[in-house]
């Protein structure tokens, strides 16, 4: 039945989505790689689509910005749809001086500096780990395509505006980028005991003064997409 953020009824999603974090982003991937796109969901704008690819049923839903949203619609995903794998597929600022603009980044594990884990209660640490089997497959597909990709770490704020100015310091942990939403999406996936993986493409290097337009944002990312689109059909 419709929860209070997703018009779909059970059935309507596939048990794999792509979740960008701009819903117009997700209308584009429908259009352009899915077919016979049918649209689930339109609450708040935050379109959902459900098609195929190859044959195979894939769905894409937009994630809104930031680990509170994301929270809600994959944790309903996850939890009230029974999907079992969800692959972000978002933009990041680069940190690491080997990793430029339209690069792609396929998230191992996801730093933070939000509270998200607060709510599990654990006594210690938690670290946000992407899925194997989801991470290998991507992998594969990159290598596939012959992209200019990078494994590894990425660091999930709870600010865009960081007042601390902090990303030198993550930097010298090796952090590979920064992004505000995959932390939050493996907490759900491991909780929910599913799959979540985040497959990023650079937008803007914040270090070194480097962007990509808004459009491009929204549509020319095409690496990253097919990315996920080939993982989604060979897990």
């Amino acid at each position: 039945m419709p929860t209070p953020h997703n018009n779909a009824e059970k059935g309507q999603i596939a048990k794999t989505v792509l979740m960008p974090g701009d819903p117009l982003r997700a209308k584009f991937i429908a259009e352009n790689y899915l077919d016979s796109p049918v649209c689930y969901n339109e609450v708040r704008g935050m379109l959902g689509y459900t098609g195929t690819y190859k044959g195979v049923p894939v769905s894409v839903q937009g994630s809104g910005m930031g680990m509170p949203s994301i929270g809600i619609y994959s944790w309903e995903l996850f939890n009230e749809y029974d999907v079992e794998n969800i692959i972000r597929v978002g933009t990041a600022g680069s940190i690491a001086d080997n990793v430029g603009l339209r690069d792609v980044i396929i998230g191992m594990s996801a730093s933070t500096n939000s509270a998200y884990a607060s709510q599990y209660r654990l006594p210690g640490t938690y670290a946000p780990t992407a899925s194997w089997k989801l991470l290998s497959a991507a992998v594969k597909a990159a290598e596939n395509k012959g992209s200019c990709f990078h494994v590894g770490n990425i660091f999930s704020s709870d600010t865009f505006y960081d007042d601390a100015n902090s990303l030198a310091q993550w930097q010298k942990m090796g952090v590979l980028g920064i992004e505000m939403e995959a932390a939050a999406l493996y907490m759900n996936a491991a909780r929910a005991g599913k799959n979540a993986l985040c497959i990023l493409t650079v937008s803007d290097c914040p270090l070194k003064g480097l962007s990509t337009s808004a459009e491009e944002r929204q549509t020319t990312f095409r690496d990253m997409m097919e990315i996920a689109l080939e993982t989604a059909v060979n897990v």
